[in-house]
């Protein structure tokens, strides 16, 4: 069988949802051998490296695939939220802020906004990034979460038990 860039794609996909990253990792990096300016491949790589507990090689592929494609929403929502995980809030909010800017009608990076805010105790401006991504999808459950426990920090309760109502209704199914 001829190794090609998507064939090559294709099996680190099937080995990384088998837990076997070493072999995706490898063969991602066969991938690139053949097309170093491949975003796809790149990012794939550094969702490998962040499901394999390599938060460093993640970043550095990710950033990769940034650098060829810097308006993929995937690759600015991925290093936003890899960054907001590991604590580095300040290049979290820049990720999401670009994110933001350029797709304002993507909930799901709205709720990483408002959870960098979150964590640091930015509670006003969290409530307006969860209500921006509910008013966007207002069965994102995540988001209603995120809400309630926003309002439950600023002393909403009327809010909150709102959220708790919406979320009764949200079944598992519908979950992004």
């Amino acid at each position: 069988m001829l190794e090609t860039v998507e064939t090559l794609n294709t099996q680190a996909i099937e080995f990384a949802s088998n837990g076997d990253f070493r072999e995706a990792i490898a063969c991602l990096k066969k991938a690139l051998g053949m097309q170093k300016y491949n975003s796809l491949l790149w990012f794939n790589l550094g969702v490998t490296y962040r499901d394999a507990g390599e938060t460093d090689a993640a970043k550095e592929a990710l950033l990769m695939a940034f650098e060829i494609d810097d308006e993929d929403i995937d690759i600015i929502e991925m290093l936003a939220s890899l960054y907001q995980s590991t604590g580095d809030y300040a290049e979290a909010l820049k990720f999401c802020m670009l994110g933001t800017c350029l797709y304002p009608e993507n909930a799901r990076i709205w709720n990483t906004l408002g959870v960098v805010f979150f964590n640091t105790r930015d509670y006003e401006e969290a409530c307006n990034a969860f209500e921006k991504a509910v008013s966007i999808n207002p069965y994102y459950y995540d988001a209603l979460y995120n809400l309630r426990d926003t309002y439950e920090e600023l002393g909403n309760k009327k809010g909150a038990a709102v959220c708790r109502e919406q979320m009764k209704h949200i079944s598992q199914d519908n979950r992004p």
